[in-house]
């Protein structure tokens, strides 16, 4: 390939559209859990979240969220290109307010948990894992 000057306009738009992925990845969480708080303030609390700090394969990627008094948890991978990955709704009969489920992780990220609580509050825990092999193409 020879360095013109159209080619090397189009290098420099493609690495400047490849430096804006990351934050439009970032923008899209932060859609996601507005659109689930309706813009409401969410603090730390009753909701636990537990992901293993090392997953070998993205592909299979073991998640447990539980919360006592939760009418729905919303489980969100930052790095992922659709970042939404589980929406659970609990009853008010629901006898155990927890779900477990295996995700994909396209790599090294958060996993965000967002419980809606009984009162209408909403509360968070963050887990980090790290990917070893990655689950969405990588």
């Amino acid at each position: 390939m020879e360095l013109t000057r159209r080619n090397a306009i189009l290098l420099g738009g493609a690495a400047l559209l490849m430096a804006g992925l990351p934050f439009r990845a970032n923008a899209a969480t932060e859609d996601a859990i507005a659109a689930f708080t309706g813009g409401a303030e969410v603090g730390e609390g009753d909701i636990k979240l537990t992901a293993p700090e090392i997953a070998e394969n993205g592909n299979t990627v073991p998640i447990e969220v539980s919360s006592d008094t939760a009418v729905e948890i919303l489980v969100l991978a930052t790095g992922n290109p659709t970042p939404g990955v589980a929406n659970f709704k609990f009853g008010k009969l629901a006898a155990a307010r927890a779900a477990s489920t295996r995700i994909r992780l396209a790599g090294t990220q958060d996993v965000v948990a967002i419980a809606k609580l009984e009162d209408g509050s909403f509360v968070q825990a963050t887990s980090a894992v790290k990917v070893t092999i990655g689950g969405c193409g990588g």
